[in-house]
Parts: structure tokens; sequence; C-alpha cells
């Protein structure tokens, strides 16, 4: 890999690179001990685990859950972004975009922690990415304001970040109300006794779901970052890694022949050979338009048509990845995305029916299969970054979680039916492929077993965190599109 690298990379080159990773590094250890330490709070408070030990076994568990993720949530994020900065990555707007995203993650995120308040990380991505959209589109001479985000794509990771509170928060009270009907061991649901451990059964409890969270936390939080160095590893190193380039012979043989039967079938479309062919251009153009409106056309059936015929040229008489050229991969992927997510689309409808839908779904698959990939070296950084970041800088908002929210301290039994919810709801979401945010979940877990238990709510704490949760969005698309803008200018003037 380093001697790939090495033969990849100019000095220019390889100074945005190691910067990017620094800053992409950066952000998941800053999350780490911003969101990971809502994990760690209930084990602490309530005397299972010694503070020491609870983070070095928090971290040790994120760092499994992202070494064990699947990618979903990664991709999942890489979607929102503005479909002309994923397929010209390599662009000056492209790193542009990734340095924006990240300083702006990393600036909310630090103010939100040395204030003591559990913000989103989750939150604090997409409100940046949604401002470098905006933006992107306010300085593009061919799209108009707002046209640069994937906004059904926004929708639907917003709408998942809004219900997981309430989840948290409801599912959480009727866990405890549930618990307190069927288990009548008052020990459960007592205040800690000062230096002194639970008994061993809640302390195995508390520390499984500690862990639990910790896992979820990794396998989800930790796959945005992951997304993103993906990105600049796409756009400074395309040569490496555009493409999947240990997927084995056989699957690129089910790829070539998959590929030569769907040009065959978009071919048959109406509208898809027009007398005159789109250019290259015009065809990445009318996919990116499709994309962001989902407005079906004969233009862009052409465009798939064309563009497909072009990814087929490529893939024709090869047998593993490696025998693309190095300067041909970055354009290969790019076609590969634009065929991919455009057939997504159209698969929804009702473009194709039968076998030849059966074909084209098979097309896709096998196409995201040979460009969504994570190497296992990335999987390792971002999990050393996060699992370094919660033994770090825990303590802030440990003691917000743990002693401000209720006005009475955590019980054995508060404690296990917030982080009981909040594994399951994040695990779901990583199933999904959806990015939830561990700090809204066990947050109004916590908050949801106060109210149920009638402990009461210290409203100046929970006010001030709903004004951070209402803020983080608006603040990083600002924070999202000014730092775009300069990096542009900044980057335009140095690599000019």
């Amino acid at each position: 890999m380093i001697e790939s690298l090495a033969g990849s990379l100019t000095g220019g080159s390889a100074v945005l690179l190691i910067l990017a990773l620094l800053l992409a590094l950066g952000f998941e250890f800053v999350n780490g001990f911003h969101d990971t330490a809502n994990a760690v709070a209930t084990v602490i408070y309530t005397h299972s685990l010694k503070p020491v030990y609870a983070v070095v076994w928090s971290g040790l568990w994120n760092f499994a859950g992202v070494v064990t993720s699947s990618g979903a949530v990664a991709f999942g994020i890489i979607a929102l972004l503005p479909v002309e900065l994923i397929v010209n990555v390599g662009s000056g707007a492209g790193f542009a975009m990734v340095f924006a995203l990240l300083v702006s993650a990393i600036v909310w995120n630090l103010g939100t922690w040395y204030m003591g308040l559990p913000a989103s990380s989750s939150h604090t991505l997409i409100g940046s990415i949604v401002g470098v959209g905006l933006m992107n589109s306010y300085l593009s001479s061919t799209t108009h304001f707002g046209e640069g985000i994937n906004w059904g794509k926004v929708s639907d990771t917003v709408m998942a970040l809004l219900i997981s509170p309430v989840v948290g928060f409801v599912c959480a009270a009727l866990l405890l109300l549930l618990a307190k009907a069927l288990i009548h061991n008052p020990a459960l649901y007592e205040a800690p006794k000062k230096d002194q451990p639970p008994p061993l059964w809640i302390r195995s409890l508390l520390i499984f779901t500690c862990t639990g969270v910790s896992f979820a936390h990794g396998s989800n939080d930790g796959q945005k970052g992951m997304g993103l160095i993906m990105l600049i590893l796409i756009g400074i190193v395309p040569g490496v890694y555009a493409l999947d380039l240990g997927i084995a012979e056989p699957a690129v043989a089910q790829l070539v022949a998959t590929s030569k039967a769907s040009v065959a079938i978009l071919d048959k479309l109406p509208g898809a050979r027009p007398a005159e062919a789109p250019t290259e251009k015009e065809a990445q153009a009318t996919l990116s338009e499709f994309l962001r409106s989902g407005t079906k056309t004969d233009a862009v059936l052409a465009a798939v048509d064309y563009t497909a015929h072009a990814v087929d040229g490529q893939l024709a008489n090869i047998k593993s990845l490696t025998d693309i050229p190095d300067d041909a991969r970055r354009a290969l992927r790019s076609n590969i995305y634009l065929v991919s997510e455009s057939l997504a689309k159209l698969l929804k409808g009702d473009t194709f029916q039968g076998e030849d839908r059966a074909t084209m779904s098979k097309l896709r698959g096998q196409l995201k299969d040979a460009t969504t990939f994570i190497p296992l070296w990335v999987k390792a950084s971002v999990a050393l970054a996060l699992g370094l970041g919660t033994m770090v800088g825990w303590k802030r908002i440990v003691v917000t979680v743990g002693e401000k929210i209720g006005k009475v301290h955590l019980t054995y039994a508060q404690g296990a039916s917030a982080e009981l919810v909040a594994m399951a709801t994040i695990g779901a979401a990583d199933v999904f492929g959806l990015p939830v945010s561990t700090t809204h979940v066990l947050s109004s877990g916590i908050a949801g077993t106060m109210y149920a238990n009638r402990s009461g709510l210290q409203g100046d704490t929970v006010r001030n965190i709903l004004l951070a949760w209402v803020l983080t969005l608006p603040v990083c698309v600002f924070l999202g599109a000014s730092l775009f803008a300069a990096s542009l200018f900044v980057i335009l003037r140095l690599f000019a």
C-alpha cells in the first residue's frame, strides 16, 4: 500500500493527503471524547467501573465496532454530498469540500464539548454538508441556489436524527416502567452508595450495556470519518482507491458479463438511442441533474445508455480491475457512480420489467461492490482515533449526562434502561445504513427515565442541551458554507 501511494503522489498532493487525513482522524478523535462519553456515563456514575477502566473499556469496544462495520453508513454520508463534487472529487472544489466539512465539524464539536453540552456529531456533519452544497450551488454558474444538495437523502437522514431522540426518551421511559412492574428488587431502583459498586448482577448488566453502546457507536459514528477518508483517497490517489482492486477474477468476469447484457437492455428503451448521442460532458450533466431532481426524461435514458456503454467499453476484455490503466480509474469510477445511482432511481419505477429488471438490479449491485469498499487500514486508523478520543476527553460530557440532566442521582435501572435502548436504536440504524446520534439517543433516554421515575429534570441543563441541538444545524450550515468558499479560494490560488 505504501509503495502504491508513493508512486501516485506528487509533493503538493502528498501535503494535501497528509493534511486531509489528519483532519479526518482529528474529527474522529473529537467524536470519541464528545459522543462516546455518553456510553461511559452510566457505568461511572453507578460505580460499576472506575473512570479509567470505563473509558479504556469503551475505547476498545469503539475500536471493535469500527473495524467490524459494514461501510453502509459511510457511503450513506457520501450520498448526501453534491453529485458534481462526488463525481469530480479530485478537483479543487472536491478538496475544498472535504476540508470545509472536517474543519466546521471539529470547531462545533470542540465548542460544545468545552461547554459540556452533549451535541450531535451527526447533526454537525450533516449541517456542514448542507452548507457546502448551498455555497457550491451559489458559486456555480450552471445550477440554481440549493440545487447542489441531494435533498431526498438529507430529509431521510434528518428524519432519522429527529426521530431517534424521541425513540430514546419514550422507549427508555417505558423500559424502566416495565422493569419496575416485572423485577421487584429494590436495589435496582436505588441510587448508588458512595464509592460502592452495585451487586454483581447489576454491575454485569451495566457493563454489558456500556459495551453494547460503545460497540454500536463505533459501528455507526465511526463510519462517518471512514466515508470522508475514502473521498480524500479517491480524490488524491484514484489510481489506488477509485476501484476495489482486490475483487476476485470470477467476480470481475460476472461484472463484465452483466454489463454486456445490461447495455443491450438499455439500447432497447424508447429514447435511449437518439439520432444525436450526447457527449460525455452532456451525459454527466444530465445524470447529475436526474440524481438531484428524480425527473425521468428521454435525455436521462440516453445519458444512462451512453454512460453505461462507456463503462462497458472500459470493462471489456479485462480479467481484473488492475488491468485498467491507473489514469483511467477515476473516470471509470465517476461513470460507475452515475450509472449505479441512476439505476437505483429507475428501478423504483416501471422502466424495467421481468428479467430485464433483475439484470439491471444485478448490475447495480456489482457496480457498487466495485466502488464501495473501505480498506482495513482506514478502518483501523479511524478506530484508533475514536478509541483514543474516548480515553482522553470524556469527563465534561460524562458530568453533564450523569449529574445535570436529572435532579437526583442516576439509579442502576435508569442507566441500564437508557443504554439498552441506545444500543438497540443505534444497532438498528447501522443495519439500515442511517447515521443517528449516540448523544441524542442516550441523553434523551436518561431524560426519559428521569421523567418516568418522577425524579425531575434540571431545566437549565435540558434547555441548554436542546438549544445546542437546535443551533447545531444552522451554525454548521453557516460554517460549512463559509469554510468551503474560503478553502476553494485558497486552493485555487495555491494550485492554479
